[in-house]
């Protein structure tokens, strides 16, 4: 499954015309009551004669599909007596109207340096920009973060939902970022983080002219105590198991722009890995780079590919090489796509 950098499957548009759902006959003829009043005549109002949850009700009631049904749910266009409610299993009692309005659109928190490539009830997929911390090490700290954005985002639709870290990307590097909407979701992928990830393709402008076409480095990796900077250990077995695969897209005498495919996720791992080629991450200072060719880290999350952790099913976002990654380059090299 493709999912293109501004697709918003959770948020679909609104269709004009009628809609079987809303139809007084049809909700009728399932003993739901329903009123409607001459001044809202986009609202609709069903009465609840027994306890359940909302989504079930509204299946029921509106005789639409189920993603349809999200869809009302998730522009708020549900009301339980006066009160617009998003939470799918929303404890419903006999003697609540629930009140449908076609028209009303609940507006989405603005985002700062992101964009939600995908949300559903489970996860969360967004395009991080370089220069946002995922999560902020400190739970006191006051700074923006992806993390503390989307935990507002998901509030404003449900005061009780929560988002919960799958894996992080550096502050400096941009991309494809997880994250989780529920604990299950969270530990579902973590625990089968090697299996459920079936792609994880990064793009690196590093510095010098890589001579290889293809390569791989592999290394164990430790973080200096006092530093905290990571670096490959000549010991085996000491530290954690590293593995980098790499490929030439573009080079000249002073770049190159490299496509990289992690078989391990460590921290820093491609930073580290770089500079043990001898071509460190353009910008990447602290781990050997004396250029500042493009104002930022030369390191892309391109490519997530993983399976969902509730329907199983495969899902894959790609966004486009950062432009400034082919400056240093007359000309897109082949595979470069803008």
């Amino acid at each position: 499954m493709h999912k293109k950098p501004n697709a918003r499957p959770s948020r679909p548009a609104a269709k004009s015309g009628a809609k079987p759902g809303f139809s007084p006959r049809a909700a009728q003829s399932k003993g739901v009551q329903v009123k409607s009043t001459a001044t809202e005549a986009n609202v609709r109002q069903y009465s609840v004669k027994e306890p359940q949850e909302l989504l079930p009700f509204l299946l029921t009631t509106l005789n639409q599909g189920r993603n349809a049904v999200k869809a009302i749910l998730a522009r708020g266009q549900v009301a339980v007596n006066g009160k617009a409610v998003t939470a799918y299993n929303y404890p419903l009692q006999p003697g609540h109207t629930v009140s449908i309005n076609k028209e009303k659109i609940v507006e989405d928190i603005p985002l700062a340096g992101m964009a939600i490539l995908h949300e559903d009830e489970d996860v969360i997929v967004v395009h991080k920009d370089a220069g946002l911390l995922t999560i902020a090490t400190n739970p006191e700290e006051k700074e923006i973060t992806a993390y503390r954005q989307l935990t507002a985002h998901v509030r404003h639709h449900n005061p009780k939902a929560r988002i919960f870290v799958v894996h992080r990307l550096d502050r400096d590097t941009s991309g494809v970022l997880l994250f989780a909407k529920t604990e299950e979701a969270q530990q579902r992928l973590q625990t089968t983080w090697q299996d459920s990830v079936k792609e994880r393709t990064y793009v690196a402008l590093v510095e010098g002219h890589v001579k290889k076409p293809e390569g791989t480095v592999a290394s164990w990796l430790k973080e200096h105590p006092k530093s905290l900077k990571m670096y490959s250990t000549p010991y085996p077995n000491d530290g954690q198991h590293a593995v980098t695969h790499y490929k030439t897209l573009q080079t000249n005498k002073s770049f190159s722009l490299l496509e990289v495919q992690l078989e391990t996720g460590r921290k820093n791992q491609i930073r580290v890995h770089m500079q043990d080629i001898g071509h460190p991450i353009v910008g990447d200072k602290k781990y050997g780079s004396r250029t500042k060719e493009i104002g930022r880290l030369g390191l892309h999350a391109r490519v997530l590919a993983f399976v969902h952790p509730a329907t199983g099913e495969e899902m894959r976002f790609e966004t486009p090489v950062p432009k400034m990654f082919l400056r240093p380059f007359q000309e897109p090299g082949p595979g470069v796509k803008n």
